[in-house]
């Protein structure tokens, strides 16, 4: 688990700063998540207090997942067990979370937890405001319950056994980073309700070999140019009242974004298809009418962004905008940042200023390779509250922040609360150490100043020659690689003590730099092959690095990288351990892929020229056959094991040797630490083959 077990994580501040609510596991090698309470009040030292432990609430059975809560569990990339997830009332007194199906709430004041007899298996119950009632979500209908385990009823019922109250289709989760499907009243009264209609999205079948004895699981995947799910919102009161609210969900299908607080009427940001232009809509939730605040448009497309849309305390919204090609807060008609910042996320809203997490733009002075931090931003300008080289974020009410901070020289993250800007406690961490230390020097290479970490082995001194390269990136949009973070480069690390010289680069397409920066690879994925070359070229000016034995390593994206790497620039690449790969982009997603390819019925030259098995794909390489090993889990519902065996079918009939190791039972996480840990055993062998090692 990449030593996050037994870290703190999922912070929450009460508004009245006396407790912080966070999940821990028991230690470093424990999987099952505990829900924890630091009391800041009294006179005394923050002292911490266990709330839930799932051993003592399941009496040591064990826990049992619906295939929804699985597929939940897989789109937001959680491979813990236990508590993974917690919703709080608006004073924080109250907590509720789904463990083993059922219902659960916690007194977070009196540190006791109880489970609620409702129908289940449940998924993503939240406590209303006032913390009186719970909605969740079973059997694909939306449920409240009170809090006094009385009255459970359902608010919400399917029509069929194709649609669904309250949850997250598959893109929205995936891609658009909208992992909920219902909001409640800031009066507690009634809730926003998404509905969700997968009739017309094709079926796909996800079977495991090993076990042809089992039934395939039945997936709703919205491939390019394929329908979408039907997405749709009500107004639910407790009463039974429902009102349909409208929007012209022809031309912006897309609902991306909900938020209503008691700053305002209910707040939607809803998105054209082509991801062009997309309008923020304040609802009448009497009427269901919707009315435009504010609408945007990009000719490349416009990003989605954590934490906006939202209203301020005096009723403005607050936005992240691309202007002035900068990445920029704007509330209200005002932007509060320019070129100096690269505003990534808003981490909260204040009375006098927003929170934010912002890495230097294009303008900085100093590069601050691999760095973000947190920013306080409001009209008398920007001052930063993070401090010390490394990746920051925070989480902040009224004048309680929990910052949370990683650093290069030092393993895992570190919680500090502070309070009015003095430090009062650290939260404890029982991660385990790493039994290595990563040393990656960051820098920059080649003209466009491409972000690169280098890693050379433990020891090496120059008199030992230079050394085989493994490039070992993501490399694609929404995902860096080259951060100011030790454990980030852990895996890095260890391939750099098994003899090479570890490359990482963060090229075009890849967030943290500029608008820009991020929309270069708009109908052109392939190019970022050329930006791993010319960091390639441009780091072994200064490294010992062996030109003649490179190699790359990537998964997901970082896998369609790899083998167009070995396939389009086999002068400079001479092998591929190929993960998971998007080979045919007609078969990921439709958010996703038209979002820089476009309609494949209208594309389709774009989609075969940034495809690995169709014959232009095939086409750009040389005749030299470099050595290729292809990695898939077979129950893989993200990046189906399709893309693989495509690519495997084009290269036979190419006449390319290849090698192919199918993953039984792995999804595109790979969370089994037998897997992972073989795995890494086995590229290694691979590549030391394959470069004659």
């Amino acid at each position: 688990m990449r030593f996050t077990l037994g870290a703190p994580r999922a912070f929450t501040v009460s508004p009245d700063g006396g407790r912080v609510v966070y999940l821990r596991s028991g230690s470093g090698t424990d999987r099952s998540g505990r829900l924890w309470v630091l009391d800041l009040t009294g006179d005394g030292a923050p002292r911490e207090r266990l709330v839930a432990d799932p051993r003592a609430l399941l009496g040591g059975s064990r826990e049992r997942l619906s295939a929804q809560e699985r597929a939940r569990r897989e789109r937001s990339r959680e491979g813990s067990s236990g508590i993974v997830g917690y919703a709080v009332d608006a004073a924080a007194e109250l907590a509720a979370f789904a463990l083993s199906g059922k219902v659960y709430v916690a007194d977070l004041l009196g540190g006791t937890a109880r489970a609620l007899p409702v129908p289940g298996p449940v998924i993503d119950p939240r406590p209303s405001p006032d913390g009186r009632h719970v909605a969740y979500v079973s059997k694909g209908a939306l449920r409240v319950v009170g809090t006094d385990g009385e009255a459970d009823r359902a608010l919400a019922e399917p029509e069929d056994d194709q649609v669904t109250y309250g949850l997250a289709e598959f893109i929205a989760a995936e891609e658009m980073g909208r992992s909920r499907g219902f909001w409640w009243s800031p009066e507690s009264d009634r809730l926003l309700v998404a509905r969700v209609d997968e009739s017309p999205v094709q079926r796909w079948w996800i079977a495991d070999p090993a076990h042809p004895e089992r039934r395939p699981a039945e997936v709703a995947y919205p491939a390019a140019g394929t329908p979408n799910a039907v997405v749709s919102l009500q107004v639910v009161g407790l009463d039974g009242k429902r009102v349909e609210v409208s929007w012209d969900r022809a031309r912006f299908p897309y609902l991306a974004r909900v938020h209503w607080s008691a700053y305002g009427a209910p707040l939607l940001l809803v998105q054209a298809r082509d991801q062009q232009s997309q309008v923020y809509l304040a609802v009448d939730p009497e009427t269901g009418a919707t009315r435009t605040v504010h609408a945007d448009g990009d000719e490349v497309w416009l990003e989605l962004f954590p934490g906006v849309p939202a209203w301020a305390p005096d009723g403005r919204l607050v936005r992240i905008t691309d202007e002035g090609g900068a990445r920029v807060l704007a509330v209200g008609d005002r932007t509060l940042t320019g070129g100096q910042l690269h505003i990534r996320s808003v981490l909260d809203i204040g009375e006098s200023d927003v929170l934010v997490s912002a890495s230097a733009g294009a303008e900085a002075d100093d590069p601050e390779v691999g760095e973000s931090h947190v920013y306080r931003v409001n009209e008398l300008g920007v001052e930063r509250v993070s401090e010390g080289v490394g990746v920051h974020t925070a989480v902040r009410s009224g004048r309680v922040t929990v910052l949370v901070s990683t650093a290069l020289e030092r393993a895992g993250a570190t919680p500090r609360v502070v309070r009015d800007g003095e430090e009062i406690a650290v939260v404890a961490s029982h991660a385990e150490r790493p039994v290595l230390s990563a040393r990656p020097v960051l820098t920059e290479g080649g003209a466009r100043r491409i972000p690169c970490a280098v890693l050379l082995p433990t020891g090496y001194s120059e008199s030992d020659g230079p050394l085989p390269v493994l490039m070992d990136p993501y490399g694609g949009p929404h995902g860096s690689r080259v951060v100011a973070a030790h454990n980030a480069h852990l895996t890095s690390q260890w391939f750099a003590d098994r003899g090479f010289a570890v490359v990482v680069a963060d090229g075009r397409g890849t967030p943290g730099r500029s608008p820009a920066w991020e929309k270069a690879v708009k109908h052109d994925l392939a190019l970022t092959v050329e930006d791993q070359v010319d960091a390639l070229h441009a780091v072994a000016e200064r490294f010992p690095l062996d030109l003649g034995r490179v190699a790359i390593r990537g998964w997901s994206f970082g896998g369609f990288l790899a083998g167009m790497a070995v396939l389009r620039r086999p002068d400079v690449f001479h092998a591929a351990v190929v993960g998971a790969p998007v080979t045919d982009q007609r078969l990921y997603d439709t958010h996703y892929t038209e979002r820089y390819l476009g309609d494949p019925e209208e594309q389709a030259a774009l989609y075969a020229y940034n495809s690995l098995v169709t014959d232009e794909g095939l086409s750009y390489a040389e005749k030299q056959v470099r050595p290729m090993m292809i990695v898939h889990g077979l129950a893989d519902d993200n990046v189906v094991v399709a893309h693989s065996l495509r690519l495997s079918s084009a290269l036979l009939a190419a006449g390319r040797p290849h090698e192919v190791l199918p993953l039984s039972g792995v999804t595109h996480m790979t969370p089994q630490e037998n897997v992972a840990e073989n795995l890494l055993l086995l590229q290694v062998d691979f590549l030391k083959r394959s470069l004659g090692l």
